[in-house]
Order: C-alpha cells, then sequence, then structure tokens
C-alpha cells in the first residue's frame, strides 16, 4: 500500500510540470525565427495564399487560443496532426518512439552493469585500478557523444567492418539485425556513462566498508562475500540507483547527436527537425513524450528507494 500511495503522489503531483512544460515550450517555440506557413506557401506565394494557409493551420489566431485549441485536442487523446506532412503526431510518435527507447534502455542497462562491475573491482583492488576510474571518469563526462560516435565508427564500422554505419533494424522485423544496429550507438553513448557509474560505485561501496556495522559483521566471522553482496551493496545501492536515473534522463541529450550521426530515426532527431521546421504541433507531443519519459523514471527511481530502504516508505 506504501508504494501504490507513493506512486498515486506523484502522478498527482506530476500533472502541473506537464502543464507548465507544454506551456511552456509553446511560447518558447512561437518565439524562434520562422513561419510555417511561408515555408509551406512558397517564396513565390502570394498574399492572398500565405494567409489563406495560415488561417487553415490556425496561425492566424492569438498564442493563447492556438494552446487551449491544442490543450482541449490532448484531453481528447489527440495531439493533432504535423503541419507538413499532414500525418498524427501520435502515429508519428509511435512509430519513432521504439528507436530511442532501445538505445536509451540499452544504453542504461549496458553503462549500469559495466560501471558496478568496475566500480566494485575498483573498490576491493584499489590501488591503479582506482586511478584508472578516476581518469576515465573525467573522460566521460569531456568527451562529446558525437566525437565519441565518429570515433567507434571510424574503428569498427570503417576500419574493422563489424558492425554497420548507420540504420536501424526493427526488432520484430529482424532480432539479431536489430541487436547489430544497435551495438555502435549504445558503445558511443554507454562509454562515458560507465565511468561515471563506476565512480559512484566505487566511492559508495569504499563508504559503506567503512561503517561501524560492517566491522562488527567482520569481527563477527561473517562470510566476506556475504558481506559484501548482502549487505554492502545494498546499502550503497541508493546513490548509484540516484545516478542512473539521472543518466537515463541526461541520455536525451546524447540520443539527439547519436540518432543524427547514425541516421536512425528515432524521436530526439524528429524534435531537432521539427524545431528547424517549427513544426509545433510534432514538436509538442515529442516534449509531452519526453516529460512522461521523465516522470516514469523519476517515479522508478522513487520505487526502487522504497524496495532498498524501507524507510523511505513512512517519509
Amino acid at each position: 500500500m506504501g508504494a501504490l500511495r507513493l506512486v498515486i503522489r506523484r502522478l498527482l503531483a506530476s500533472m502541473p510540470l506537464l502543464f507548465l512544460t507544454s506551456a511552456l515550450t509553446f511560447v518558447l517555440v512561437s518565439l524562434v525565427p520562422g513561419d510555417p506557413a511561408r515555408t509551406i506557401a512558397g517564396q513565390h506565394s502570394t498574399a492572398e495564399q500565405y494567409r489563406l494557409i495560415r488561417g487553415q493551420l490556425g496561425l492566424d489566431q492569438p498564442l493563447p487560443v492556438q494552446y487551449w485549441n491544442w490543450l482541449t485536442q490532448v484531453f481528447r487523446g489527440d495531439l493533432g496532426s504535423s503541419l507538413f506532412s499532414g500525418e498524427a503526431v501520435t502515429s508519428i510518435l509511435q512509430n519513432r518512439l521504439p528507436v530511442s527507447l532501445s538505445l536509451i534502455l540499452a544504453s542504461t542497462v549496458v553503462s549500469g552493469l559495466a560501471g558496478v562491475a568496475l566500480g566494485l573491482l575498483s573498490a576491493r583492488r584499489g590501488g591503479v585500478l582506482m586511478k584508472i576510474v578516476d581518469g576515465l571518469a573525467l573522460f566521460g563526462l569531456a568527451a562529446p557523444p558525437f566525437w565519441l560516435a565518429l570515433l567507434v565508427i571510424e574503428v569498427f564500422a570503417v576500419t574493422l567492418r563489424w558492425f554497420p554505419v548507420t540504420g536501424y533494424v526493427p526488432l520484430e522485423e529482424d532480432p539479431s539485425g536489430w541487436a547489430r544496429s544497435l551495438v555502435l550507438p549504445v558503445v558511443s553513448i554507454a562509454l562515458g556513462a560507465v565511468a561515471i557509474i563506476a565512480k559512484q560505485t566505487r566511492d559508495s561501496v569504499l563508504d559503506t566498508m567503512n561503517k561501524d556495522f560492517i566491522r562488527v559483521m567482520q569481527a563477527n566471522g561473517f562470510s566476506p562475500r556475504s558481506i559484501l553482496y548482502r549487505h554492502i551493496l545494498r546499502n550503497a545501492a541508493l546513490p548509484i540507483v540516484t545516478v542512473l536515473g539521472v543518466l537515463m534522463v541526461s541520455l536525451l541529450g546524447a540520443v539527439v547527436f547519436v540518432e543524427t550521426v547514425f541516421a536512425m530515426p528515432g524521436v530526439a532527431s524528429l524534435t531537432q527537425q521539427a524545431t528547424v521546421q517549427h513544426d509545433i504541433p510534432v514538436i509538442q507531443g515529442a516534449v509531452l513524450y519526453i516529460t512522461v519519459f521523465v516522470i516514469v523514471v523519476n517515479l522508478v527511481v522513487d520505487l526502487a528507494y522504497v524496495r532498498l530502504d524501507p524507510r523511505v516508505r513512512t517519509s
């Protein structure tokens, strides 16, 4: 029941966030230079044709009226249609969502498993390995995702020819091709994240190992393996889970560059293209999906807290 109340409370608290994010996005998009009606009409259109197109798109109405019309459509489950293709925004996003989700989830799993393993090994061995983890963490924070993407393309696609350079294969069509198409993009995203998680894991494990209750268990002859996996890792998991949650949200920025470099038809590249075209319905729909994703990630992190630390249930 505690977890259910937490979910309900978080979802109710997220409603104002969805409203404010959509309203702010609508205002910011209106301030970006560009006019979709002018783009659609073309350079040689007459003033009457231009006004007609603006009226058909609803761009001749005041901004609050445009936002209200969009908001009422959302409450009916309709995100509108693209100003350029006329395709339903929901259909566009559903076609592209699996690409971005595959990248983010696969990158999080890979970086999480590799980072925790490397951090745990660093905490147990120390010495040179600890310094290497610090250096890799600094490199991970400094290296741009698009540079890493170009680097892995040069090595693994151009030189070694192990993986395809660009493109995305849907999972339902070819699971093996889907996995191969994700390897290089995921490596590009996860390289920097692995070191960051490794450093957080190492620091959390070392801090927990110095706790009094761990020393008491060691003095009482508890198995070192039991102490490590059942007590140290469990108590060190909270900051690691926090970093993983922040990482999943921050990967949205990296995915924009990676989808562009690898020509992957995801939500991030769609948002970038729609911003350039000033396609307001697509931008609004993409931002709404991204905001929901952030809310879900935060909710999962909160539920993980409840699972790992029972004291959270009473807070």
